[in-house]
């Protein structure tokens, strides 16, 4: 399981932009499941994801993963169980260096390589047979430099990396934004598929919310650092598009906007 507790957080303290997004922030999400989060812009989506990566430290509260605290834990260390796919497709691979290497080098998260070769040639047929069913013909281009490959390529290869070693936990930071309608379903099913496969408790923060209600088996809709939303199981199944348009429309015209 994995648990805020009682977390808070302040940007900017003490000055004229300081803002307080989180303020006694709890919640809980069991082993296994699929959480979408949606919210406007400033609703605290992505620094929910920071601080659970320990990208930003917390001002008070705990951060826990099966009742251990890991709130002091260092992000590189925390990333020895998660696995983390950003909105820019950029972020997530070495753009430098080939298909070949990328792979190689995510293979080997949290091994030494030693005075070995970077690329991990033996594994040439495997990771081919990964590649493959993609049908975006990267299986044929494992020599290519990655910052030559499309956004879409590149996004879909980030997302391999980021779960071809055992982790328990999968973040995606609104990891479809950037791409365009028939690549993001092609990520978005890829996705669904390694969830499942390999069992992963994942957060996923999207602004598509066909995607929101589709994929996963708990809904979140964040608003001013808090949960107004939070539907699973039969209820999560029954909300629609329109279900949560309704409820940005209300949060909308409370603002004033």
């Amino acid at each position: 399981m994995l648990e805020l507790r009682n977390i808070s957080k302040t940007y900017n303290p003490g000055t004229v932009h300081e803002t307080c997004l989180f303020s006694d922030f709890s919640l809980k999400i069991e082993e296994g499941s699929f959480v979408s989060v949606v919210g406007s812009n400033g609703s605290g989506k992505t620094s929910l994801l920071n601080i659970l990566c320990g990208s930003i430290p917390v001002d008070g509260g705990q951060i826990l993963i099966d009742g251990k605290d890991i709130t002091h834990r260092k992000e590189f260390r925390r990333y020895a169980r998660i696995g983390r796919v950003y909105q820019n497709p950029s972020m997530g691979t070495c753009p430098s260096m080939t298909i070949l290497e990328n792979l190689s080098l995510a293979d080997n998260k949290g091994r030494r390589y030693g005075l070995t070769a970077g690329a991990n040639k033996k594994r040439i047929g495997d990771y081919k047979a990964m590649l493959a069913p993609l049908g975006l013909g990267l299986e044929d281009k494992l020599g290519i430099a990655v910052g030559s490959l499309s956004g879409g390529q590149r996004q879909t290869l980030a997302l391999l990396m980021a779960t071809m070693t055992p982790i328990d936990f999968l973040i995606l930071d609104e990891h479809t934004a950037a791409l365009d309608p028939k690549t993001a379903e092609i990520v978005m099913r890829l996705t669904n598929s390694i969830v499942q496969e390999k069992k992963l408790t994942t957060l996923m923060v999207t602004h598509n919310l066909r995607y929101a209600v589709e994929y996963g088996d708990r809904l979140l809709m964040m608003h001013q650092g808090q949960a107004v939303l939070d539907k699973s199981g039969e209820e999560k199944i029954r909300t629609t598009v329109d279900d949560l348009l309704g409820i940005f429309n209300e949060i909308s015209i409370e603002c004033g906007n």
